[in-house]
């Protein structure tokens, strides 16, 4: 009656898939906005581990898919959240940050280089530390 069968890879591959993308979306449906840039800023070290990983395993197509997803969060994402009006020079210098960052992802792509993803990390990492830092006082002060 209960056969103890196990799907393909392939299969078990769209399975974890799905299951990360109900995840993803249980997690950004109550999620407040400083959390969901949170959550960006996250999902763009995962992108470059990803696409360093795939690099170093010469998955080409790999790398380019993860290199696009880091990309698409930066542009898409954090950049695009940038209130460059009222925002003054922060948001100025995040702007620029951005741009470099698109940049050398771009360059990291083209020329498989493995020190240019490393840069891209270490370049978001300060700015990911401070959003989630300031994380509590934003909740105390919208509570």
């Amino acid at each position: 009656m209960f056969a103890a069968t196990f799907a393909p890879p392939r299969a078990m591959h769209s399975l974890a898939n799905a299951y990360q993308q109900i995840g993803l979306e249980t997690a950004t449906a109550n999620a407040t906005p400083h959390k969901l840039i949170e959550m960006l800023f996250d999902g763009f070290q995962d992108a470059v581990a990803r696409a360093r990983g795939a690099l170093l395993a010469r998955q080409i197509e790999a790398k380019g898919r993860a290199i696009g997803h880091a990309a698409r969060i930066v542009e898409e994402g954090l950049k695009a959240g940038l209130n460059l009006k009222d925002g003054g020079k922060i948001a100025a210098d995040l702007d620029a940050l951005y741009a470099y960052i698109g940049v050398r992802l771009t360059y990291a792509n083209l020329h498989n280089d493995e020190a240019a993803l490393d840069e891209c990390s270490r370049l978001i990492e300060p700015v990911r530390a401070a959003w989630a830092e300031i994380g509590p006082r934003v909740t105390a002060r919208a509570q």
